[in-house]
């Protein structure tokens, strides 16, 4: 046998030999006692808890509604002024007597010997102008005449301090039958016997016709004193 064959036979047998030698005994044998237990497989690793969520931002309550303003009332209504009866205290406004009143006469139309008689209430109480002034003529005896209709007491004209009343003095036409007078003197209608002062004022040339001369009764204006 050749060299080269030999040692390939011997090269086998070597092998061979290795192998048997390097083969795994029972034990050895997968499964067998002496194997390793299998390593275990690496339990899962946990999963990752998911990141929380965040909670919800509460919704902002609602901004509270402003109560409203509360509605004013209406303001109640002021009570009407009561009424004014007839003024009470006019159950105490009493006549005017020349001591209540400053008087005065002014010619208003000479062809007729006609004056104005003014009355003005100079005192601090009201006072009433009754009926018709009580005119005498200087030194002639008697009175003027009264002309026309005067109200009663209730209705007569009512002054308060600083008002005036009026009245128109007619001495009538120079007919020849009467005198003339440079001065007239007045007292108030006071319906009871209260003594007065005459009040005077100067009537320069005034003629008194014995029958025709008169006087009106106390009114609230000049015109109405000079129309009547």
């Amino acid at each position: 046998m050749s060299t080269v064959r030999r040692a390939a036979v011997a090269l086998a047998a070597v092998s061979a030999l290795t192998l048997t030698a390097c083969g795994p005994t029972e034990d050895d044998a997968p499964g067998g006692p002496g194997a390793p237990a299998a390593t275990p497989t690496g339990s899962a690793a946990p999963a990752k808890s998911a990141t929380p969520t965040k909670p919800a931002t509460p919704a902002k309550s609602a901004t509270p509604t402003k109560p409203a303003t509360p509605t004013k009332s209406a303001t109640p209504a002021k009570p009407a002024a009561p009424t004014k009866s007839a003024k009470p205290s006019d159950h105490d406004v009493f006549p005017c007597s020349t001591h209540d009143v400053k008087f005065t006469a002014t010619l208003a139309e000479a062809t007729t010997g006609s004056y104005l008689l003014k009355i003005t209430n100079k005192g601090s109480k009201a006072c009433r102008a009754l009926g018709h002034p009580v005119v005498t003529f200087g030194e002639l005896d008697g009175q003027a005449t009264e002309r026309g209709a005067a109200p009663g007491i209730e209705d007569a004209l009512r002054l308060a301090p600083g008002e005036s009343a009026y009245a128109g003095l007619m001495g009538g036409g120079n007919d020849g039958t009467g005198r003339t007078v440079d001065s007239i003197a007045m007292t108030m209608n006071t319906e009871s016997d209260l003594a007065q002062t005459p009040l005077k004022a100067p009537t320069p040339g005034l003629y008194v016709a014995s029958d025709r001369n008169s006087v009106t009764a106390w009114v609230g204006t000049a015109e109405d004193a000079l129309s009547l």
